[in-house]
């Protein structure tokens, strides 16, 4: 029901002059047969805590269904599409619009994917250059396509448009020349049998494997490190006593060759990982990392070939192309008038285009700056500044969390794009945590009051003020009353200081700054002021390397997956350690560590740096750091997601699914069948419908619309074949234990060692409202990050712990922040170490270290302005964030006064 008005007169509403969207009976997972309505031509926000239902009732039903009216409309093989897909549980939806959604991004885009091709800038630019370039004396006029890496007139021949080479080394492919080639000398080749038969291959064609590989001839190691050449051998294979060894046909592969050809045709991450830590990268000697053709280099406009101009910031880049156009800098072959009205079009299309992208707070991108190097809110917020541009009309667009990850200097800058669209005739749906953006929104629909079966029921829909009167709503308690939520006052003494020196990486020039090791700190600055820079690549990158172990190994990273190791499923050989999340452990007794370069007493110079998802190769050089020697281990949590593919989720990443099969294998059913726990897992032939291979969902091709999954139509979504689902543990199978919460899943396991300890750390930072055959793909950032730290705080933790962690509030309800930041405060209770990134003020006011970077972003950032206790920085007059602290901290006191008068009446 709604709690601003009662249902419509009996009879259907006028839908021409009828001013509201109005939803029936929607049932949406938790959706419990929801009524309401909320006005067109307004800005809607859907509120409520995690796993509440306000996405299923936006996204999955409002969204849903004007994507299926509008399918409707087209062709019947269309039609059919949607009846694979299945239309949203909902009774009807009147007065509803056609519908634009802007998802947050669950993954990293393509290497390929950049600002500029998101929202159309490389395409003005490449034309800008092809239309009004500067072309050496008798060069050919260019198309447009030749301006781009990503075409094949366009791309680097050498590189294919990438912009670096991949080579290998002999000390890169054999870092151990005292071992022989049986004790594993060349490290690049692959383990288990096919390593033996290159080994075995060696023999036959006359190499000594038994001796060290130093003392080989130098032209025998370069053959087989380096030939193209794979000869076909009869190998006579030596095998074990009682074991039948036959001859065979072996095929010879160098080093070389097999790495380079699984890095580049692998579809494994794992084994994609493993080859890339024997390749080296550089510069294309050809391009210079340019990515293109020389002919296209050779073109200049203001002075500068494309790839310079794309190199720029987007301010930096409007004005120079600005000062272009004003200076007539327009000296080349053509007619100037016809070059000069084409300029000052194009250029005047990329400045209008800039605008809207600065006024969202992103003029501190570059055009070529990767996608997958963005956040999800940066990404959301760049397709917003496409459809400002879009001059679209009577258009419903729904939108996810917009301001995640958004500094709070911005945020006015959100609401007036917002606004924009308002004003151009459109509707906004607005799922959002954010409490500046809640009240400065036309309607409210709040959703609760808990989550997952505790939720799906909407408590109010009205004017934003009607909230508080509310009681069961959970957004109401922080939208209007001023509750302290920094938790514990006593502000922590550091036990010691963590310094780096000279740090020079992106737009931070030789930046000097301190961390203070047992207390809870906190980065902040605007986007691009170098925040993640410097926490999420040069902190952890050197104490990575402090910790003996390499930052960029995606190994130690956990760049793996349990669907890509096995892990989650028999013989995986035991659990890898998930995406995104690093646990690195010192490499020695006292936590001390010595590196190439170390200076006097006891400091490092480090060259180490964590990916960013550019190259590994880019890495911080010459920081000094001191006071590494307390810290133990480091664990890094991020927001990738923990999965790459539905296979995974929360059962198999925590692995909690290993438990839950051992108890399936265990029963009387299963031995009577033979059954092992490798039978209940759905990531191997045996046990899993093999209609799905036992992702229990299948894709649809969507013609020239996104594509789609729908449910398994042989299993119908339980992954498994019926022979499985009969074997039952208390009436339950192992589909229904995918299918259960977290809560569900925690009484129902309760006697299960393995799983219990899981479930309820995962409850304690609320996540108890998620299914445990949840698909990876569907978590939101925030969730993800939270299930990585679950996973860590599982664990038997020994020794100082550097926790890092990149904007884990991103996504989450005040609620759900109050939960995480009490875990993160019980860590540096037992005497750890908690760095985050991150833009709450409400957070940042409860930490006992403030580092804020900037002054602004991009080269406008890149330095401490300043640092200290939140009360010292927020009192910095150069800081942008210090009066959003300012006013956070004073609301504080004032609730503390406040609460301290009602005390005092009370008594």
């Amino acid at each position: 029901m709604t709690g601003s008005g009662t249902r419509p007169p009996a009879g259907l509403p006028d839908h021409a002059t009828d001013p509201m969207i109005r939803v029936r009976d929607a049932r949406e997972h938790n959706l419990r047969h929801v009524d309401v309505e909320a006005p067109r031509d307004q800005i809607v926000l859907f509120t409520g805590v995690s796993g509440s239902g306000k996405s299923s009732l936006a996204f999955g039903t409002v969204y849903a269904e004007a994507q299926r009216r509008y399918l409707e409309s087209v062709t019947p093989y269309a039609r059919r599409l949607i009846e694979q897909v299945g239309a949203p549980k909902v009774g009807d939806i009147t007065g509803l619009p056609p519908a634009v959604a802007l998802r947050q991004a669950r993954g990293g885009g393509s290497t390929r994917s950049s600002v500029g091709t998101v929202t159309h800038l490389s395409n003005v630019l490449r034309m800008l250059f092809s239309r009004a370039g500067a072309y050496p004396p008798g060069a050919e006029h260019l198309d447009s396509d030749s301006f781009s890496p990503n075409t094949p007139i366009g791309a680097c021949p050498h590189c294919h448009g990438l912009g670096r080479v991949h080579t290998v080394s002999e000390e890169s492919l054999v870092p151990d020349p005292g071992l022989s080639i049986r004790e594993g000398a060349v490290a690049a080749w692959p383990g288990a049998w096919q390593g033996k038969n290159y080994r075995d291959i060696l023999v036959e064609l006359g190499v000594d494997v038994d001796r060290p590989w130093s003392e080989l001839p130098a032209e025998q190691r370069e053959w087989i490190l380096m030939t193209d050449e794979q000869p076909v051998v009869t190998v006579h294979p030596v095998r074990d006593p009682g074991k039948v060894a036959r001859d065979y046909q072996g095929t010879f592969s160098s080093a070389r060759r097999y790495v380079l050809h699984t890095y580049a045709t692998t579809k494994s991450a794992s084994l994609r990982a493993r080859a890339a830590r024997f390749l080296l990268s550089s510069p294309c000697p050809v391009c210079g990392g340019r990515r293109l053709r020389p002919e296209a280099l050779a073109v200049r406009f203001a002075g500068r070939d494309i790839t310079e101009m794309a190199a720029l910031p987007l301010t930096e880049l409007a004005g120079v192309l600005s000062g272009a156009v004003r200076a007539a800098d327009l000296d080349a072959a053509g007619p100037p008038d016809a070059r000069a009205e084409a300029a000052a079009a194009l250029v005047g299309n990329l400045l209008e285009r800039i605008r809207t992208m600065a006024e969202l707070g992103l003029g501190y991108l570059s055009t070529d700056r990767s996608t997958a190097t963005l956040s999800s809110g940066e990404l959301q917020r760049l397709r917003l500044a496409t459809q400002l541009r879009s001059g679209l009309f009577g258009v419903l667009y729904v939108l996810d969390e917009p301001s995640a990850g958004l500094h709070p200097s911005d945020t006015e800058a959100l609401l007036e794009a917002m606004r924009r669209l308002r004003g151009a005739g459109n509707s906004l749906f607005v799922v959002e945590h954010n409490l500046d953006v809640m009240r400065q929104a036309d309607w409210i629909v709040d959703v609760g009051p808990g989550a997952g079966e505790h939720g799906g029921r909407v408590l109010y829909s009205g004017e934003v003020a009607g909230l508080a009167r509310v009681a069961d709503s959970a957004t109401r308690r922080y939208l209007f009353e001023q509750a302290d939520r920094t938790g514990d006052r006593d502000v922590r003494r550091p036990s010691g200081w963590l310094e780096l020196r000279g740090i020079t990486r992106h737009n931070l020039r030789d930046l000097d700054v301190r961390f203070p090791l047992g207390t809870f700190t906190a980065v902040t600055g605007v986007s691009g002021s170098g925040k993640s820079t410097l926490v999420s690549q040069v902190l952890t990158g050197v104490v990575a390397e402090h910790l003996g172990a390499d930052a960029d190994d995606p190994g130690q990273l956990g760049a793996r997956e349990g669907e890509d190791t096995g892990a989650g499923h028999e013989g995986g050989g035991g659990r890898a350690e998930p995406s995104g999340f690093t646990a690195l452990p010192g490499a020695e007794p006292d936590g001390s560590a010595t590196f190439p370069g170390a200076g006097p007493g006891g400091s490092t110079t480090s060259s180490g740096a964590g990916p960013d998802g550019s190259t590994p190769e880019e890495v911080v050089t010459h920081v000094t750091a001191t006071g590494l020697e307390p810290i133990r281990r480091l664990v890094r949590v991020d927001q990738r997601p923990i999965g790459r593919t539905p296979r995974s989720n929360l059962a198999t990443y925590t692995g909690l699914f290993d438990a839950v099969r051992r108890l399936f294998a265990a029963t009387a059913e299963a031995r009577r069948h033979g059954y092992d726990a490798g039978r209940f897992s759905f990531n191997v032939p045996g046990g899993r419908c093999e209609n799905c291979q036992g992702q229990g969902s299948i894709f649809i091709e969507m013609l020239f619309l996104p594509g789609a999954t729908a449910p398994c139509p042989v299993c119908h979504g339980a992954r498994y074949n019926p022979e499985t689902l009969r074997v039952t543990v208390a009436g339950r199978s192992i589909a229904d234990v995918l299918h259960m919460t977290v809560e569900q899943a925690r009484d129902f396991l309760r006697d299960v060692p393995g799983a219990v300890r899981s479930l309820e750390v995962l409850s304690e930072v609320g996540l108890g409202y998620l299914r445990l055959g949840q698909p990876a793909t569907t978590l939101s950032g925030g969730e993800a990050q939270r299930v990585k730290l679950a996973s860590e705080l599982q664990r038997v933790r020994r020794g100082h712990t550097l926790y890092v962690l990149d904007e884990p509030t991103s996504g989450l309800h005040p609620a759900d922040v109050d939960l995480l930041m009490a875990q993160l405060r019980g860590l540096v209770a037992a005497g750890n170490t908690v760095v985050l990134v991150e833009h709450d003020m409400d957070v940042v006011a409860g930490t006992d270290w403030v580092i804020d970077l900037g002054p602004g972003g991009g080269e406008a950032g890149g330095r401490v302005v300043a640092a200290g206790p939140p009360h010292v920085v927020a009192g910095a007059r150069d800081s942008v964030t210090a009066p959003y602290l300012a006013r956070r901290l004073a609301r504080r006191d004032g609730g503390q006064r406040e609460s301290g008068r009602r005390d005092a009446a009370a008594r």
